[in-house]
């Protein structure tokens, strides 16, 4: 065979991309050149040359750029970079969090999380639904047992209800259940350090935004941050709070912002009433850690937040607090890991987006208003489970004992 009857080799297909848009969807996703190159496993010379129009990825390469960034393949052919708002324009300030410099995966959980509200708010319009009732406002100046009690009664949420609770996954659901009825979406992320931020809130209205990370593995300490949050979008709503792009507080005037939404949701917890007639049936008298848990499993708070809030209220000292602190850590040091449970994909939709968000999606695909290819795009679940998602919203809980 003469050489001219060889196969020609095919060649290489590169991706005419806009460099502006690869370095726009890069920044914006928080990633710095020399750590998207070894995601994709390039050299970092490779990734600066792809933004300055000096060199092209493949086809290959543009589809792993997308996949990894999280942005349609489309988006990197369009002549400019798109005109989105900052995301620290909608989310509240983050304790140690620096505008414009979340993480990445910070970052990808808040466009995720306003992506899904504007498909709820979208969905609703299309199925007529009303919009929801707006939040309660709350004002620094009135102290946070006064907000305290406007949650709990917008909650709907009485003693006998919480007393009746079985156990810490129920407090939960109840708590996060409370809210999406009123309105506020609850959504779970996952991937972000728990030292970066336990809870957040988007301030957008109508149909606010709370997010709970989803490496909290005590149901708990989820409650605590829901309310704690639903605080912060009450202030917000009494003009007290702004997003973080425009909050200008100093550090130790926000620190007094943040006191506050402990306190309250501490209150709406346990309010102080409900809390002074369970101490008194205890009787308790030095309050050891095996009387806290008691009483902490009364209310279903972690027995750390119950010996805090005995202490705010005058049932313990100072000194006995720091005492009761050093117990308490020999204790949990002697306690097995806690696992996180076995989640089912179907679970996992729940458990990340709320019921609430699901059961409209759901409707939305039962009337002919998205596809079921939508629906399962909204919900990040192939379809094959979605009869498996029904069951799990029509059983007695709405996810597992966890959440990833």
């Amino acid at each position: 065979m003469s050489l001219s009857d060889t196969p020609a080799m095919p060649a290489t297909d590169f991706a005419p991309i806009n460099p502006q848009v690869l370095q726009w969807a890069r920044a914006e996703g928080g990633w710095k050149p020399e750590e998207l190159a070894h995601k994709l496993n390039v050299k970092p010379e490779r990734v600066t040359a792809w933004e300055s129009g000096d060199r092209k990825p493949t086809m290959r390469q543009a589809q792993n750029l997308a996949r990894f960034l999280h942005r349609p393949l489309s988006i990197f052919f369009l002549q400019a970079p798109p005109a989105l708002p900052p995301l620290a324009a909608e989310y509240r300030r983050l304790p140690g969090v620096q505008v414009g410099a979340e993480s990445p995966h910070l970052r990808l959980a808040l466009r995720q999380m306003l992506n899904r509200r504007e498909r709820a708010l979208d969905l609703m319009a299309e199925l007529g639904y009303p919009i929801p009732e707006a939040l309660p406002a709350a004002h620094l100046a009135e102290g946070p047992r006064a907000t305290a009690e406007r949650l709990r009664r917008f909650l709907g949420m009485s003693l006998e209800i919480q007393f009746g609770w079985s156990s810490e996954w129920q407090a939960w659901r109840a708590w996060r259940g409370a809210a999406e009825s009123r309105g506020v979406l609850v959504f779970q992320f996952h991937k972000v350090d728990l030292a970066e931020v336990r809870g957040l809130s988007i301030l957008d209205m109508p149909l606010p935004v709370v997010g709970i990370n989803a490496k909290e593995r005590v149901p708990e300490a989820k409650c605590f941050t829901l309310l704690h949050e639903l605080v912060h979008l009450m202030l917000a709503v009494g003009q007290e709070e702004r997003p973080a792009l425009e909050e200008r507080r100093s550090s130790e005037q926000w620190a007094e912002v943040e006191r506050f939404a402990e306190e309250a949701a501490s209150h709406a917890l346990v309010p102080e009433g409900a809390l002074a007639q369970q101490a008194a049936a205890i009787g308790s008298r030095d309050w050891p850690v095996s009387d806290v848990r008691r009483l902490a499993r009364r209310f279903w708070i972690t027995p750390l937040a119950m010996a805090t809030r005995l202490r705010a209220s005058g049932f313990i000292s100072w000194d006995r607090y720091n005492a009761w602190r050093d117990e308490w850590n020999q204790y949990v040091a002697g306690l097995p890991a806690r696992s996180g449970g076995f989640a089912t994909p179907a679970e996992k939709a729940v458990n990340r987006h709320g019921r609430a968000f699901v059961q409209l999606v759901l409707e939305a695909m039962s009337a002919n208003r998205i596809s079921s290819v939508d629906a399962a795009r909204y919900l990040d679940l192939k379809f094959q489970h979605f009869d498996q998602l029904h069951g799990v919203l029509t059983g007695p809980g709405s996810g597992a004992q966890g959440d990833d």
